[in-house]
């Protein structure tokens, strides 16, 4: 028969630590395939203006953006108040927004780039003036994919 040992006081077993390793590369690892990079530093204020039906972009990769709005303030004493236009991070103008999308366009797959949209993001107070030359420039460009981005409209 067996022996029972009541005498001796049994300590609270240690924590196994063995897996600990697993878990923290675990959640390293989805952290990095969740994590999106911030691609562009804006240098213009924008704030789109409301639309009451909206669509999503389906392929990302595949958009190239043009900011129009107000510079910064860290931009105004350099810039001026006037509206200005950003491709990726510098200040541009209008006639250099077919070189830009030709050098987009290029950098792309072949079978990729009839298919390029290009998405304005404007301030919501930009004058339309200004959004007209864009157009025309892509339009030069054989550009003929364009997005505006806007946000929804809340409904209460």
């Amino acid at each position: 028969m067996a022996v029972i040992r009541r005498e001796e006081k049994r300590g609270t077993p240690q924590l196994s630590t063995s897996s600990l390793p697993d878990i923290i590369f675990m959640l390293l690892f989805f952290f990095m395939a969740v994590t999106t990079m911030k691609e562009v530093t804006y240098k213009v204020r924008i704030a789109p203006p409301t639309a009451t039906e909206l669509q999503k972009l389906e392929n990302k990769s595949l958009v190239r953006y043009i900011y129009v709005g107000e510079p910064m303030r860290d931009y105004r004493t350099q810039y001026g108040s006037a509206t200005r236009i950003q491709l990726n991070d510098q200040f541009a103008d209008v006639n250099e927004i077919e070189t830009y999308i030709t050098n987009e366009r290029s950098a792309m797959k072949e079978e990729d780039q009839n298919i390029m949209t290009v998405s304005i993001k404007a301030d919501k107070d930009t004058k339309m003036g200004i959004i007209t030359d864009i157009k025309q420039a892509l339009r030069r460009a054989y550009a003929l994919r364009i997005n505006y981005q806007a946000s929804a409209r809340q409904s209460f």
